[in-house]
């Protein structure tokens, strides 16, 4: 964006365009087109210059959550910047801010799929904007990583696979990054969106064998005419639930993965 600003010195008019961008001096370009003159009773005239500013991605996603967040109602919302791998991670900061986060999270990820797409409408150089609300970021994180470990103590124990509750993509990619870390488990993701999930299957070979219950007629297990455990391990290795044939071929991104929610205290 371009604007000319008038003062009566360079250094005001520099200082008026800087107010009024919102920017920094040193990253706005400047062009004198007038300067003052000196006369005999001191300077005459006035200076007028040409101020240039492009935001970078951050600063416009930055400006627009702001915007947003005042439109809510939030009384002064803040973003600090900062460069993370591939992009930038806005930080929200002020008073009662926490309220954008929302149940699991929802909120505080529109926003930042919002935010993402008006950064990155100007070309087709795409940059990730990735948002972030009074550390929620890392206690989910850490919240998700703990409950892979204990639905992988789930899956071993009962030789069952587990189904966790949708997830979206970034909270799906932290539970296999998760058990991708636990030996003799394993993890994938079934179904569309928004209710695709995560299964867990442990892949130990000496996992329980599920007996079944006498009082309901079944016949344990070594008994004659019960199942045994080869072809139990043969069936539970082949996932084929009734609710798994009703999801497509998992997609190529969580197969290469690197509900169970509780409430997030502040």
């Amino acid at each position: 964006m371009k604007q000319v600003f008038t003062a009566k010195t360079v250094d005001e008019a520099k200082a008026l365009a800087a107010k009024e961008f919102g920017a920094p001096e040193e990253k706005i370009t400047f062009t004198i087109l007038e300067e003052p003159k000196k006369g005999l009773f001191g300077m005459k005239g006035e200076a007028k210059l040409e101020a240039e500013y492009e935001p970078s991605k951050p600063e416009i996603a930055a400006d627009y959550i702001v915007t947003v967040m005042e439109s809510m109602g939030f009384a002064t919302p803040t973003v600090e910047i900062r460069d993370i791998e591939g992009g930038s991670l806005l930080e929200i900061k002020g008073e009662g801010v926490e309220g954008i986060i929302g149940r699991r999270g929802e909120t505080l990820d529109a926003l930042q799929y919002l935010a993402s797409l008006v950064a990155n409408r100007s070309d087709r150089n795409y940059y990730r904007i990735a948002t972030d609300c009074c550390g929620f970021r890392e206690k989910r994180k850490a919240q998700l990583e703990e409950l892979a470990g204990k639905m992988v103590a789930k899956a071993k124990r009962t030789g069952r696979t587990v189904a966790l509750e949708p997830m979206n993509p970034y909270e799906r990619r932290i539970i296999h990054a998760a058990v991708s870390q636990i030996e003799n488990a394993s993890s994938r993701s079934v179904g569309e969106e928004p209710y695709r999930k995560v299964l867990i299957t442990s892949t130990d070979p000496d996992r329980p064998y599920r007996k079944r219950d006498d009082r309901k007629g079944g016949r344990p297990n070594g008994r004659k005419g019960g199942r045994r455990r080869e072809d139990f391990k043969a069936r539970s290795l082949d996932i084929s639930s009734s609710f798994e044939k009703d999801y497509k071929k998992p997609k190529p991104e969580d197969e290469m993965g690197t509900g169970l929610y509780s409430k997030i205290e502040f």
